[in-house]
């Protein structure tokens, strides 16, 4: 069984239309009446989707991708294919039975094999890595199959707290949390972080420097996640450490910027579009940062942490400003998927469309702190939605229905 890059993603592409229609769906529903979805099942369905079957898919394809480059000959690749499909069967799962009845039987059995499959994945690629060669990519992909396995607990924990009956609302909240902290920062950032490195070639001098970056990072990880919840009033020593891990993060990360820009003439892939859309990424990475040592400060922290607009608006910035557009640019540069004028456009559409959701989520979050009603914004939003899911519909169609015209 070969293993076909272009087909997974070509389906990865479909994925994503299939999460942008549903906020879509989600969107049009807040604005105008829609009785036979409930918001709440489209909500689930939406975000479970969005990280199994588009990022997670998108991850372990590109990272198979990576090992069969760099462990040819020594390593079978016909159980990745088995793990994949086993991945989208469960995505899929997931996407029509939360829509059908949100937290029940099969949305619930979908979502626990889901994480089984991780589990077998994180297993079977960390066992493999250890035949490819040792560079620094592979040390930030031990850490993202690391964090993809604890992202889980979160939920475990939360399901325990709901079936004994001692269901507590601090202690939900902070699973929830647990569980998107190490997707977002853990197994999402470390994963596209092993992919650039691989990309930009590092040398053996920066090769090093990654790897003290990597362990800075990957402890700075744990601890940052009491930031999260530092309305559970944790101890004034466990805040103290806190602050300085996310001090040290973004230092780290500033440090890592900057050994990156030397190699800025090798990340001038053409079209220069793609390369306006790194340098997009990395600023909106620098953005995540600042407003995770913003929220240091407890007063503000537990204000937005209580403002929901603001924390679908900082969600949104990682998956749909950073995440997003690098494994989009990733796959574009890499020539993984054919690119032509129509796609070019496609994509240029999407990013206006990301920087347009995004500016509305911010006025709307800025907005809640005076208590201000914005008028319209609902609306606004759907409407950035539907060209959300228009543009990358475009896109499929012209990658995945037809061959798209080489000559760009």
């Amino acid at each position: 069984m070969r293993f076909k890059i272009d087909l997974w993603l070509k389906l990865s592409l479909v994925n994503l239309f299939l999460v942008a229609l549903l906020g879509a769906l989600m969107r049009y529903k807040i604005g105008f009446d829609f009785p036979w979805l409930i918001q709440k099942h489209l909500l689930h369905s939406h975000s479970h989707f969005a990280f199994s079957g588009w990022i997670s898919h998108t991850l372990m394809v590109l990272m198979i991708y990576y090992l069969k480059n760099k462990a040819k000959g020594v390593v079978s690749f016909p159980k990745y294919t088995k793990l994949i499909i086993a991945n989208l069967v469960c995505s899929y799962g997931m996407l029509v039975f939360f829509i059908l009845q949100g937290y029940g039987a099969w949305s619930i059995t979908f979502s626990t094999l889901s994480v089984i499959v991780s589990y077998i994945f994180s297993y079977v690629f960390y066992r493999d890595l250890k035949k490819s060669p040792s560079e620094s990519s592979k040390k930030w992909f031990q850490g993202a199959l690391f964090f993809y396995v604890i992202s889980s607990f979160g939920t475990f924990f939360l399901a325990y707290t709901i079936a004994s009956g001692n269901f507590q609302y601090n202690l939900y909240l902070a699973s929830i949390y647990f569980y998107l902290h190490f997707q977002y920062n853990g197994w999402f950032f470390f994963a596209c972080t092993g992919l650039f490195l691989d990309f930009i070639k590092l040398n053996s001098r920066h090769s090093k420097l990654f790897n003290y970056a990597f362990w800075l990072f990957f402890i700075s990880t744990i601890v940052t996640f009491l930031l999260s919840v530092l309305w559970l009033k944790i101890p004034q020593w466990l805040y103290i450490i806190t602050v300085i891990f996310a001090v040290v993060q973004f230092l780290v990360w500033i440090a890592m910027f900057i050994m990156v820009q030397k190699k800025r003439e090798l990340l001038r892939v053409k079209p220069l579009f793609l390369w306006r859309i790194l340098k997009f990424t990395a600023f909106c990475v620098t953005l995540k940062f600042i407003f995770q040592l913003l929220s240091v400060i407890p007063s503000l922290n537990q204000f937005v942490f209580g403002i929901r607009t603001i924390v679908i608006a900082y969600l949104h910035l990682v998956l749909l400003t950073i995440i997003t557009p690098f494994l989009l640019y990733y796959i574009y540069s890499q020539r993984l998927l054919p690119l032509d004028k129509w796609i070019k456009n496609g994509l240029i559409l999407f990013y206006i469309a990301i920087l347009l959701n995004e500016l509305v989520l911010a006025i709307q979050g800025i907005s809640a702190f005076g208590y201000v009603l914005i008028p319209k914004v609902n609306e606004a939003l759907f409407g950035i939605s539907f060209i959300l899911f228009s543009s990358i519909g475009w896109i499929v169609y012209k990658t995945v229905l037809k061959k798209a015209d080489p000559n760009i």
